[in-house]
């Protein structure tokens, strides 16, 4: 089949692609006009499109697909990391004039100026009420009125730091207003990420486009959030809150906290104390001045909102309402966004602001009143009928697509509670163009502005998220997820100038550099523990199968002991070490202790945690770091087909990538990671687990004396799981004798891989760490396990450790002393978490109210 891109070959017609879907019926169309002809603003677009061709198009699709897969860009992790689902961008952008983008920056100006003196007129005298403007059921009714902020006195010259409007283009090209987001507003990370994306993969067009920039938007939002405790310091301790790793819209959360350069924290990581809020930090609590906040009102306080909230700080509101923090959004915003609202608005600026409404809303139906309601349910067909409070999992009903009995259960819905639902005019989306199959084709797209309190009233963003739908079946989008995103480009007739772009630089916080969440410390020592206990067992599963596949057989002593040491190392207990049949069969056992993800200790289950902990501090891991992470989830996914049907016939192999990607990343944490506190944890992680894994080892291979043959290949093994027999041979040539082999993984402070060498790293880290005020100079008891795990190793006799003791028939001095280590090590573990990572609780509710949930 022929492209259906216009051929490139002549310079003078530059090309423009043909339109395959026809016009849309009752919607109007971005790109083209009544005649398909390309409107003036799309040309240049158009014609770019078509030199590139369906082949270079395509290219450039999946080069934003990788670099948006490599950014971390994910909507949904899905409770699976291995398998996030990526930020979805159609790589043709939104594109809109600048004159006609010039009177919507007006309209939204306005309504984000008549949103916050609704807000303070709400929470403060009430006259919209009082005057009988606004219903007081349509306010009063509402679960997200917070009676408990009324009369709180905010800082700042707005109350609302930020807000976002939802725009559907009608039949007519007028931009309607159809939503307003006012808690938490989402999307303007996306926004960003789409612009970098495109940018990238369309350089040359993004430059000659002469396309606003965004980045003035989030200087103004970090200077207004600084200004709001200008009275009280200069230095603002900012923190942006978020539910956490498994929010949908996670990645935009750590994207615009690295972006705006404040920590990213959870519920846990904040913590109410003496009236203040403070964040538990590695050098203890930390006093937090604004929360820049990403989660919805109700969930913000378990002590006075939702008792059942996982995700909030008990005691926040009253700190807020003492005015010892600062919230952006403020609590209580979500009454802003009732559709019920909408009904009243035109009216509202009138009485508010002295002037007409510039951003038309959808005609909205309030069916409380008795004419409106009247007319609901004469037009039904022609409506969109919604709750007039807007709440979590409420769906609008489409007059349109109701059957016989469907409207029936509406009219009798409408009947039973009137004034809980609104109607509203269905306005098709505008028809945008998309790249898919190889060809434009045409969806219905909505796009969402942001603005930004300033100094001088509020900035609008020279852009936005716009989406459009993903099937031609569907005719209006929604929500986020289940749609294609794209960039939105206003055009200018001239370059910007780089001084209105630019983001000035603030001076380097020392105490935010350094000072991080104990949760964040947490993780990145679990990432370098998993890390490091997923290679140790890969290296020693792959030592396994080459010697279970060598060219002469393996005794079964030297095969029994391999076996138990595996079972040992993944702590997949008891496995091996109690089971005749599994020592004879090993295949299943060995094939689940790789791919068996739901098997604790497992490779695949420990690889897993590690992505997890990746995700949870998706915001401190550099850019490289998440293309390995990618990788490794590639090479896993490939190792799972591999062992789809039981052990490959050379299984060794396929496991060398998995070994080669945790090389990669080690390699690049050592090599371009700052040696802070984060990278300090990781590392105390990894010698950690390598020290508790590596006296494993020696315990449970050298514990049990076999015959010499036997225990030459055990000893050869241990060397080899080890990446250490090359240098074994090369120093004591053909001595096999179990004291060269304990020189060299115990006590050789040259060897990166030996005991003593991990111990010794551990103690020079813990001189590094922050240490509480004192007034005694004793050591801690952290460091004195590990000077006394440290004094164990050096002060050992090599020769009574490989004695064998004929009474038990074991080496009982090395297997003592690997024990001693291994419950040091772990009491270490103990003492550094209790230290660094748990913090005494918060206040919680007494009595768990749990008639307010969902009032």
């Amino acid at each position: 089949m022929s492209s259906p891109l216009a051929n490139p070959s002549a310079p003078e017609h530059p090309p423009v692609p043909n339109v395959p879907y026809t016009k849309p019926d009752g919607a109007f169309d971005e790109a083209f006009d009544e005649g398909r002809a390309p409107r003036a603003h799309w040309q240049q677009l158009l014609e770019h499109i078509g030199r590139l061709g369906a082949d270079g198009m395509d290219d450039r699709y999946r080069r934003a697909q990788r670099i948006l897969r490599d950014d971390g860009a994910t909507y949904d992790l899905n409770n699976d990391p291995l398998s996030p689902s990526v930020w979805s961008l159609d790589i043709i952008p939104n594109v809109i004039a600048s004159d006609e983008w010039a009177a919507i920056e007006q309209g939204l100006a306005q309504r984000s100026e008549l949103f916050e003196l609704i807000y303070r007129d709400l929470y403060g005298e009430q006259r919209l009420l009082k005057q009988g403007i606004v219903p007081s059921e349509i306010v009063f009714a509402d679960p997200g009125f917070l009676r408990q902020c009324h009369g709180m006195r905010l800082p700042g010259v707005k109350a609302l730091i930020l807000h976002a409007v939802d725009l559907v283009r009608g039949a007519n090209g007028q931009f309607v207003a159809i939503g307003d987001r006012t808690q938490s507003p989402s999307g303007s990370g996306y926004a960003l990420e789409n612009r970098t994306v495109v940018s990238r993969v369309m350089p040359g067009l993004f430059r000659d486009s002469n396309v606003l920039r965004l980045s003035a938007f989030f200087q103004t939002l970090r200077q207004t959030l600084a200004d709001l405790v200008s009275h009280k310091t200069d230095t603002p301790r900012i923190v942006v809150l978020t539910p956490g790793a498994y929010s949908s819209t996670y990645f935009e959360h750590a994207y615009l906290a690295n972006y705006l350069g404040y920590p990213l924290v959870q519920g846990g990581d904040l913590t109410v104390r003496n009236g203040k809020v403070w964040m538990k930090s590695l050098n203890g609590l930390s006093p937090v001045d604004v929360i820049l906040r990403r989660l919805d009102d109700s969930f913000c306080d378990q002590a006075e909102l939702r008792a059942d909230s996982m995700l909030g700080v008990p005691g926040l509101l009253e700190v807020a309402r003492n005015g010892n923090v600062v919230l952006a959004n403020p609590l209580g915003s979500g009454v802003l966004e009732a559709p019920g609202l909408l009904a009243f608005l035109p009216d509202i600026c009138q009485f508010l602001m002295g002037q007409p409404l510039q951003l038309p809303s959808v005609r909205t139906w309030w069916c409380g009143n008795p004419q409106d309601y009247d007319y609901v349910i004469n037009h039904l067909d022609q409506l969109i009928i919604k709750p007039t409070y807007r709440s979590f999992g409420s769906k609008s009903i489409y007059g349109h697509s109701l059957n016989a009995k469907a409207r029936a259960e509406t009219l009798k819905m409408l009947a039973k509670n009137p004034a809980g639902y609104v109607a509203q005019c269905y306005i098709p989306g505008s028809q945008a163009p998309i790249w898919h199959g190889q060809q434009l084709d045409g969806r219905p797209g909505i796009l969402r502005t942001f603005t930004v309190a300033g100094k001088d009233g509020y900035s609008v963003m020279p852009g936005g998220l716009s989406r459009v739908a993903e099937s031609t079946s569907e005719v209006i989008v929604t929500k986020l997820s289940g749609s294609r995103s794209k960039d939105t480009w206003i055009l200018s007739d001239r370059p910007e100038s780089v001084e209105q772009s630019t983001v000035a630089a603030f001076p380097r916080d020392e105490a935010q550099v350094t000072n991080l969440p104990s949760r964040v410390i947490e993780n990145l020592f679990w990432f370098g523990r998993y890390a490091e206990r997923a290679e140790i067992s890969l290296r020693l599963m792959r030592t396994i199968f080459k010697q279970l596949n060598g060219v002469e057989p393996l005794p079964s002593e030297t095969r029994d002991l391999l076996l138990q040491a595996m079972s040992q190392v993944t702590g997949c207990l008891p496995g091996f070490t109690d089971s005749e049949e599994l020592l004879e069969n090993p295949n299943d056992e060995l094939a689940a202790l790789v791919i068996d993800h739901e098997r604790t200790g497992s490779i695949k289950a420990n690889l897993q945690a590690m992505l997890a902990c990746g995700e949870q501090v998706k915001e401190m891991l550099s850019a490289d770091t998440r293309i390995i992470l990618n990788e490794l989830r590639d090479h896993i996914h490939e190792v799972d087909r591999t062992y789809k049907h039981g052990l490959p016939s050379v299984p060794e192999e396929s496991l060398d990538s998995l070994v080669t990607t945790l090389l990669a990343l080690s390699g690049l944490n050592n090599e371009s990671m700052l040696r802070g506190m984060d990278w300090m944890f990781q590392e105390i992680g990894r010698r950690t687990e390598r020290a508790l894994l590596t006296a494993t080892l020696l315990k449970a291979t050298l514990g049990k004396p076999l015959p010499t043959i036997q225990q030459q290949l055990i000893l050869e093994s241990l060397l080899l799981s080890v990446e250490a027999l090359i240098s074994f041979r090369r120093r004591y040539r053909t001595g096999t004798r179990i004291e060269f082999g304990l020189d060299l993984l115990m006590i050789d402070l040259t060897n990166p891989r030996s005991l003593v060498y991990q111990v010794n790293q551990l103690r020079k880290y813990l001189n590094e760490l922050p240490r509480s005020e004192s007034l005694t100079s004793a050591l801690s008891p952290e460091n004195r396990l590990i000077i006394k795990s440290m004094n164990d190793i050096q002060l050992a006799d090599l020769t009574q450790l490989a004695h064998v003791d004929r009474r038990t028939r074991s080496r009982h001095n090395l297997e003592q002393l690997m024990s001693q280590i291994i419950q040091q090590l772990e009491q270490f573990t103990s003492l550094l978490s209790d230290k660094y990572f748990d913090h005494t609780a918060g206040p919680q509710q007494l009595i768990k109210a749990k008639w307010k949930v969902g009032l």
